[in-house]
């Protein structure tokens, strides 16, 4: 034990004689810290990957309405969503994806209407091209209210809802636009009056005496609502420019389909469905303006139900 003793004592004056020439060393020197340019990288972080600002577009519009770009505090909320909708990636992406399989159905009803094909975007803007209902009960790509649709023509009770119909409510969409257009003569304000309904917009033009979308004080949501819909435009015509690259391959594609014509009531539409080798759900896919397993038809209308070419379903 002695012997251990001796060997510990002389390791621990060795520690203590090197770390006092170490010490004189270190302030002999007058060597100065290494200083790089360039900071070390985290390793967590992907090589190239980096979050800046966005260069906005100098020339924005809506339905060929200039953007007033030299005012400060329009361009902040410009920025806003430039930055909200191009970071929230996930979204964008699928708002691309989905834009691929619907926009050529909605743009030609756009068109024959006279409506500027700007207006698809505010579909996405409401609804993200999803059925959704809303808090309030507005339905549909175009989330319209159960009394626009039927006060437009639509049908909308328990058996069928055609505010899911993407043609049909398009086309209400259209009628609806094109009368308040003639009221509020501007595209834009015509966008925030589908938004906040034209009565609100109405208001608030008598109230802060102006005529302008972008000089009216609104509520959040309509405040930033053509922003929006400008954000989302610029980002699904240029998703390259935004740091979204979806190939060709990977957009959602309509499956095509043929059309059955039916005029009398159906018992079930899972039997109806098998006729054609397909599921309940297959069929519900292509018509979810079916609201029921059954179809009543008391007054034996005429409905076009949607079936997909044979191979697309297992």
């Amino acid at each position: 034990m002695k012997i251990i003793k001796n060997i510990l004592a002389g390791i621990g004056l060795l520690a203590v004689v090197s770390t006092l020439i170490f010490a004189v060393q270190s302030s002999d020197s007058e060597e100065k810290p290494v200083v790089t340019e360039n900071p070390p990288k985290d390793k967590n972080v992907a090589e190239g990957y980096r979050i800046t600002a966005i260069d906005i577009p100098e020339d924005l519009n809506f339905a060929g309405e200039d953007v007033p770009q030299d005012d400060p505090e329009i361009m902040e909320r410009v920025d806003r969503e430039f930055l909200v909708n191009t970071y929230w990636q996930s979204n964008a992406v699928l708002l691309i994806k989905r834009a691929n399989k619907y926009f050529p159905i909605i743009e030609p009803i756009l068109a024959k209407n006279g409506i500027p094909d700007d207006f698809k975007y505010l579909a996405v803007a409401e609804s993200g091209l999803e059925n959704l209902v809303s808090p309030a009960g507005a339905t549909g790509f175009w989330q319209i209210m159960k009394g626009t649709g039927r006060e437009y023509g639509l049908e909308v009770n328990d058996n069928v809802d055609e505010r899911y119909h993407v043609e049909k409510s398009t086309q209400v969409a259209c009628d609806y636009l094109k009368k308040w257009k003639e009221r509020f003569g501007t595209w834009t304000l015509t966008a925030a009056a589908y938004n906040a309904g034209p009565a609100g917009i109405q208001k608030y033009m008598g109230i802060q005496q102006v005529d302008d979308y972008y000089d009216l004080l609104l509520g959040q949501e309509t405040g930033r609502y053509v922003f929006r819909i400008l954000a989302i435009k610029e980002i699904i015509s240029h998703p390259e420019k935004y740091g979204f690259e979806v190939d060709q391959k990977d957009m959602y594609e309509k499956v095509p389909t043929f059309t059955v014509e039916v005029d009398s009531a159906v018992t079930s539409w899972a039997d109806f469905a098998q006729l054609y080798e397909i599921n309940y759900k297959v069929l519900k896919r292509h018509n979810p303006w079916l609201r029921e397993p059954h179809l009543n038809n008391s007054s034996r209308k005429n409905y076009s139900i949607e079936i997909p070419n044979k191979g697309y379903y297992r």
